[in-house]
């Protein structure tokens, strides 16, 4: 048998096998390796090449800057930007020679995109962290699109729902009672309707902002394996995002009533179920909020306090007694967090190092709390 590459092996056939070895299987493809197999291949035979990425103006991972200083990427805005800005504040910070009454600790978590149960979850329960004898924390925020700067105190809690409906099959062309499909309706309509209230209630009402209401999305629906098999069992998947001041209990209570209502053999279960919300204090006699806001306003900046809508790693933070804000500082941009072209303007990221190199002192300088001693 010929080796690859030998006398004796085809090039085109050590072409065709460089090629299979890569990895291209779903769900985890290696796209970056096959599209750098074919522009060299490319190269090599004088061929133009050019990529082509979906609702994208560039690459996302290029890093492409045009000329008005606008820099695409996955993570311009959530959150690659936040961790240079913080590595270069401090960086500066040493450069200068500073030194503080309390330790500044930077962490880089994994897997807060999916939910961070792999991550900051695990990590605070850690001697670890547990060490690092953490007073308050910064987390990520949203850019503004306005010249005020958000600030996220608390945010909404993440229930993950999927509701199971089972009722009578049959054949498609009868018209069999108590289906699955039926009752499932019936959960269907209540949670949106109580979808619309929540909507209505945000839209009627200025001065709520969209993390003080419970939001909800239909995501999932599943059931049926035939055009003419009335199935037994269907499934819906929600999205909750419960507002923090929402009694869980009984809004607990609320979905289980919704079920009943539809009929006999609906149930519910959770994918995700937060349970602790917290809120961090924002009022001047919390002396991290004064420092915080005061070194804000000595720069000139004007605070959004608001809930954030989603969820970060945050509330992992606020459940084991740490204070925490969610702060990105990138205003005049509009948000694109997961979004296609998601790009920051230089201008707008060099300016956020500058505003942690005048915030971390202030945080770093707050004496030692009574709780703390």
């Amino acid at each position: 048998m010929a080796s690859e590459g030998s006398e004796d092996e085809h090039p085109s056939v050590t072409l065709f096998r460089q090629y299979l070895r890569i990895r291209t299987l779903q769900p985890e493809p290696d796209y970056g390796a096959a599209v750098a197999f074919f522009e060299e291949r490319a190269l090599q035979l004088g061929l133009g090449c050019q990529k082509v990425e979906e609702y994208w103006s560039h690459d996302p991972f290029e890093a492409f800057k045009d000329a008005d200083g606008y820099i695409y990427g996955r993570g311009a805005q959530d959150m690659k930007c936040v961790s240079i800005q913080y590595l270069e504040a401090v960086r500066r910070l040493k450069a200068e020679g500073h030194h503080f009454p309390r330790t500044i600790h930077l962490t880089f978590v994994p897997d807060e995109e999916i939910g961070g149960h792999q991550g900051m979850e695990l990590f605070v329960k850690r001697p670890e962290f547990q060490a690092l004898r953490a007073g308050f924390a910064l987390d990520e925020g949203l850019a503004n699109p306005t010249d005020a700067f958000t600030v996220f105190y608390s945010e909404r809690s993440p229930w993950w729902v999927r509701v199971t409906s089972t009722g009578k099959p049959g054949h498609g062309s009868r018209f069999i009672e108590d289906t699955a499909a039926e009752k499932l309706h019936k959960v269907v309509s209540s949670i949106l309707a109580f979808r619309e209230k929540e909507r209505q209630r945000l839209q009627s009402d200025p001065q709520l902002k969209e993390g003080a209401v419970t939001s909800v999305n239909l995501t999932i629906l599943e059931g049926g394996v035939a055009y003419n098999v009335v199935p037994a069992t269907m499934s819906a998947s929600f999205d909750f995002r419960v507002a923090p001041d929402v009694d869980l209990k009984a809004f607990e209570g609320q979905l289980q009533d919704w079920c009943q209502a539809a009929g006999e053999g609906v149930t519910f279960e959770f994918a995700q179920k937060w349970t602790e919300p917290q809120v961090t204090p924002t009022d001047d006699s919390d002396p991290w909020w004064a420092a915080f806001s005061g070194a804000c306003r000595d720069m000139n900046l004007t605070l959004e306090p608001e809930i954030f809508p989603a969820a970060t790693d945050s509330r992992y933070l606020r459940a084991v007694g740490v204070p925490a804000l969610g702060f990105s500082p990138m205003n005049r941009t509009p948000i694109l967090l997961h979004d296609h072209d998601e790009r920051l303007h230089e201008a707008v990221f060099l300016r956020g190092v500058d505003i942690y190199t005048r915030l971390l002192p202030a945080l770093a300088s707050v004496p030692v709390l009574p709780s703390e001693s």
